[in-house]
């Protein structure tokens, strides 16, 4: 990797760091950098899913005050966090190379939609609430189930899957939007940190982009924490999508 590509892959895990702690999607930004550095797209995607670890735990940290309160949820949620992240990584270390590049210009596209898509999806969830309805706390089996699908998904290809998390919460759960956020960089670290352990052990990475990444999402993870607020969400689309785009294109073109 070249002084070039080594300040493009940090730069990049910053950024995933900073928009996975606002609005999820942080791996539109570093996927298709890594891919521009000659990375295979399965090793890409196993040396993003470790070296964004430090940054969904950042994250979460940032966000400590919103999760007080919130350990019951946290712990139940994060059993199909566990389940599903691990079931999603044996897929990716399981099933040939081949699938993946087919499956992986679908889950980039669904993802682009869902962020693209985000604010007329909290729209319609807003509108579908009745004023008087009693404030949901759990979210019951459905949300579990759904939080666990969403999780495998995760554990195979992260993109979005912080807006997926929110999307379901914010559907069957009555709270703020920063209080499920801090949920959703939670539900995320766990995810990421199950499927890394596998992929310590089984899977092919690139060490550098590895510590690039790393170190760049937990100062990024850290920066948007404490900063999201004041974040344009327009942006943040614009910018995710657009390089979401992008690597779409260089995936199909391959």
């Amino acid at each position: 990797m070249t002084p070039g590509e080594m300040a493009a892959v940090f730069a990049a895990g910053t950024g995933a760091g900073a928009v996975n702690a606002v609005v999820g999607s942080g791996t539109l930004i570093t996927f298709p950098v890594l891919l521009a550095t000659g990375l295979s797209p399965v090793t890409a995607t196993v040396s993003n899913g470790l070296g964004l670890v430090p940054g969904s735990i950042s994250a979460a940290i940032g966000y400590r005050e919103e999760l007080r309160g919130q350990r019951r949820r946290v712990l139940l949620l994060g059993i199909g966090a566990v389940l599903g992240g691990l079931a999603g990584a044996v897929l990716l270390l399981t099933l040939p190379e081949s699938a993946f590049e087919r499956i992986v210009p679908v889950l980039v596209s669904l993802a682009l939609v869902l962020v693209a898509c985000q604010p007329l999806i909290a729209k319609q969830v807003r509108r579908r609430r009745p004023a008087d309805a009693p404030a949901r706390r759990d979210g019951g089996p459905l949300l579990f189930t759904g939080l666990t699908l969403a999780s495998v998904y995760g554990g195979y290809f992260s993109a979005a899957q912080g807006i997926i998390y929110v999307s379901l919460m914010g559907m069957l759960l009555d709270d703020t939007l920063q209080r499920l956020n801090a949920v959703k960089n939670v539900l995320a670290a766990v995810v990421n940190t199950v499927a890394a352990v596998l992929f310590v052990f089984f899977a092919d990475f690139d060490w550098t982009a590895v510590l690039l990444i790393a170190v760049g999402s937990a100062l990024g993870g850290l920066i948007g924490a404490r900063t999201g607020r004041r974040f344009s969400p327009a942006v943040l689309r614009t910018l995710i999508v657009s390089v979401g785009t992008v690597a779409l294109v260089h995936l199909v073109l391959r």
